[in-house]
């Protein structure tokens, strides 16, 4: 399970009643919701939260490096609350599930010398694609 609140407090953040059930919504494994889907949930917690105010805090969460933005195929954004462990994405290609995956090795190591460039690579993202078991019975 993530541990987003306890980062979130850790740093200080003032945790409102709409801040908390937000945090709360995203908190866990393999969580990569949408800003609707995370609006509906948190209304079930707190009926008044806006979605304005959602939008609001997952850009704040954002900018604080707590949540990731992850975006695909032009699909909707999601946000992923594993933020600080390093990790790569499996993208279904139908539905658009969305799971972390940890694979051995290092994607940047794995880059020759001569492939990059002349460029100081200060990040790497990998993502698989493929069919989830769902989409593949369905198909």
């Amino acid at each position: 399970m993530s541990d987003l609140l306890e980062r979130l407090r850790g740093r200080g953040w003032r945790m409102t009643a709409q801040r908390r059930v937000v945090a709360e919504v995203l908190d866990g494994d393999h969580v990569h919701l949408t800003a609707d889907e995370v609006h509906a949930r948190a209304v079930t917690r707190l009926p008044e939260i806006s979605r304005a105010t959602v939008y609001n805090t997952l850009g704040e969460m954002v900018t604080l490096g707590e949540v990731i933005e992850v975006a695909t195929d032009g699909r909707a954004k999601r946000y992923d609350p594993n933020a600080h462990r390093p990790h790569q994405h499996l993208v279904c290609g139908r539905c658009g599930a969305i799971r972390d995956v940890h694979p051995g090795g290092d994607p940047l190591a794995d880059l020759p010398d001569t492939e990059r460039f002349g460029f100081t690579i200060s990040n790497v993202e990998v993502t698989y694609r493929g069919i989830c078991p769902s989409c593949a019975t369905t198909a």
